[in-house]
């Protein structure tokens, strides 16, 4: 959405005032110095997050043993004496323990991280200076709340199912789907015909997702999960239920956590916010777009009803699997330890993409536009935000598979829509992936953050832009259907009630890139290729093109133009140059990963006795297999049975195992055998 989720900033700044802005130039505030770690308003009283140094490790184990998991001390004496001082009644882990990744939590360090709960009494900032002295603790951070610079009571036009199915088709023999929302969005294919009742100005053919090429090598694969960090994703929509990651054998409501990974009922993700299971769009102030946003990644495609997505399958088949993590129910917002579970929860239960359209405003954005400016520098997001920081780095190593398509994550953010110079954080993390907004000329859209912090842009829409000053977004189509012009048209639920719509921002960007992302990763895997996560980031940029050429002259719009007096603003395009990334194109992606990366290999299995494992051949080889013999059948025996490879363990034990294929090819792993083996190798 076109005001991105914020952080409010944590520093005090003074009031500013000054003349009326007419150039964009002028937007933009001066570098902003580092701040005092102190309190916000937005910190919540009587709690500070402490890790603790890694020494401080058996006497915090051995005192959750004691407690049973329900401490309100550390059991190291001399932090104790400030939690008494403090009048501290809750101490806890900040990670719930997931018993099938607690061994890379604590080699990521996550498990020394604690939450202390004390009087709300206290001042916040001297219980924090009082817990910094002490030489036991590494780091401290504020726990601050996730607001929205948006207003919420801003609902979109809304287009119910019924009056899309309602409308005639126009993609037959002109687009790749039958779904009738598709000539909408020109998002994923702009031929530059696009002519409502009012037509664009400047709609040049090409500034687009690159989706036509790509659907013809891919449109998905069930096994990538894309995790959408951001309002409710409503699982039930349907175009967007075949596409919806189910965690097998969780239910909702059942009370128990089945699959041990410390969260109970997650069958569709989970509701950070509340601590529950239960995903909900319908509370006061949901404004439908988490689902928008997942729309625009795995809407699914060539059903029939609304609209497309980019790795969306076919027909209900193939699509890539949206989790949902609810950071936003209604008016309600998650805490920075809640965001730090969500991030980990979606590495940790099968997520390779992290969809973050949300983060704090531009170090750049303008006081007088009513933006508080956040980091500036990313030290200065590490030290205020070190949880979070954390927390992403472990998303973004540990996501994937050594033996999958990708080693690690891609955690992918918008730049922020402050009209300013600096992207906004965590999207310029040097790790991460920010994404600039266009509008569908190839000019940046005109509320987009820019900067060299910028990787990729992709569509955003641009309303103040393509719209009529002082009139409302509303237009209508050539069919009389109510559209909005220049927006991004995906699924949506208001009310409770799914329909469609549209959103404009760097928030609709960034799914654009997720999307091409997870589609990027089907391929390779049909492909039988292997990346690290650093080198698929590399080469969605390489395989993007470039839009410094369109970076030239002036480009003019109205800010706030359904107000009456729309202020014309002037942007200077020279100044985007080198600013803007490349534009994401998900043909050239495909293309690219033909020759690109590593042959998959055949993993190493790992087996606990008189179990056994089966490995779908397909996934790692392009020849048939023929035959396999262990070494030492004593160990393991291993058999083939249409195209799987089914390793049965007999006794504690390793041996080497020998896959052999048709022309001479031949597979060597080793089996290794030993009690306490799990899916994620030794407890």
């Amino acid at each position: 959405m076109k005001k991105t989720f914020r952080y409010l900033a944590i520093v005090a700044l003074c009031l500013v005032t000054a003349a009326c802005v007419k150039d964009i130039d002028a937007m933009t505030a001066p570098e902003q110095s580092t701040p005092t770690v102190i309190a916000g308003e937005d910190a919540a009283s009587g709690e500070i997050i402490i890790k603790f140094k890694p020494e401080m490790e058996d006497i915090l184990a051995a005192q959750f043993t004691r407690s049973e998991g329900e401490a309100t001390r550390s059991g190291i004496p001399s932090t104790d004496e400030v939690l008494d001082i403090l009048g501290a009644y809750s101490f806890e882990r900040v990670f719930p323990i997931d018993e099938r990744h607690e061994e890379r939590t604590r080699q990521a360090g996550l498990h020394l991280w604690y939450l202390v709960c004390f009087d709300e009494g206290e001042d916040l900032n001297m219980a924090y200076s009082r817990l910094s002295c002490l030489g036991e603790i590494d780091k401290l951070q504020y726990n601050h709340t996730i607001h929205r610079s948006y207003n919420p009571e801003a609902i979109p036009h809304f287009v119910s199912c019924e009056e899309l199915a309602s409308t005639a088709t126009r993609t037959e023999g002109n687009l790749p789907f039958n779904d009738p929302g598709l000539y909408r969005q020109w998002c994923y294919i702009n031929r530059g015909d696009y002519s409502f009742a009012q037509p664009w100005a400047g709609v040049v053919a090409g500034c687009d997702a690159g989706c036509e090429e790509a659907w013809k090598l891919c449109t998905g694969d069930e096994e990538i999960i894309v995790a959408v960090m951001d309002e409710a994703v409503m699982w039930s929509h349907p175009d967007l239920s075949d596409n919806i990651w189910i965690n097998e054998g969780e239910e909702l409501h059942a009370g128990k956590d089945s699959d041990g990974n410390g969260y109970k009922d997650d069958r569709y993700g989970y509701n950070f916010v509340r601590n529950t299971a239960a995903i909900s769009w319908t509370t006061n102030g949901s404004t439908g777009h988490g689902t928008h946003v997942a729309g625009t990644i795995a809407a699914v495609n060539d059903n029939g009803i609304g609209v497309a997505g980019i790795a969306g399958g076919r027909g209900g088949k193939g699509g890539v699997k949206i989790m949902s993590c609810q950071i936003f129910d209604g008016m309600n917002a998650a805490n920075l330890i809640m965001e730090a579970r969500a991030m980990k929860y979606a590495a940790d239960n099968g997520a390779v993409i992290l969809q973050c359209s949300w983060g704090y405003n531009s170090s750049k954005s303008n006081l007088l536009m009513g933006y508080t400016p956040g980091p500036a520098t990313e030290e200065e997001w590490a030290a205020t935000y070190p949880l979070e920081k954390e927390s992403l780095d472990y998303f973004i190593h540990n996501a994937g598979s050594p033996n999958g398509v990708i080693d690690g994550g891609l955690a992918i953010f918008a730049s922020g829509n402050e009209y300013a110079a600096q992207s906004s954080f965590p999207a310029a993390y040097s790790k991460c992936i920010s994404v600039a907004a266009l509008a569908a000329d190839y000019t940046p859209s005109s509320y987009t953050n820019y900067g060299p912090e910028v990787l990729l842009s992709a569509p955003g829409g641009d309303m103040e832009y393509y719209g009529t000053p002082g009139q409302e977004d509303a237009q209508y189509d050539e069919q009389g259907v109510m559209c909005e012009q220049g927006g991004i048209f995906s699924t949506l639920v208001l009310n409770g009630v799914a329909g469609y719509g549209y959103y404009e921002g760097t928030s609709m960007a960034c799914p654009h890139v997720s999307g091409i992302a997870a589609l990027g990763l089907a391929y390779a895997k049909s492909q039988q290729r292997h990346f690290t996560s650093a080198e698929f980031r590399q080469l969605m940029y390489d395989s993007a093109e470039d839009i410094d050429q369109y970076m030239t002259g002036e480009k003019l719009f109205y800010m706030n133009h359904t107000s009456a007096g729309a202020t014309p603003t002037k942007m200077y395009l020279s100044e985007y140059r080198g600013k803007m990334g490349r534009l994401s194109d998900a043909g050239a992606l495909l293309k690219a990963i033909d020759g690109s990366g590593r042959d998959m290999r055949l993993p190493n299995i790992y087996l606990a006795p008189n179990t056994s494992e089966e490995l779908a051949l397909d996934r790692y080889i392009k020849t048939k297999a023929e035959g396999v013999s262990v070494a030492k059948e004593s160990v393991a025996k291993a058999e083939l049975k249409d195209n799987m490879l089914i390793v049965t363990a007999l006794s504690e034990g390793q041996t080497a195992l020998t896959l052999r294929c048709s022309g001479s090819e031949e597979h060597h792993i080793t089996v290794t055998v030993r009690k306490g083996a799990s899916d994620n190798g030794w407890l």
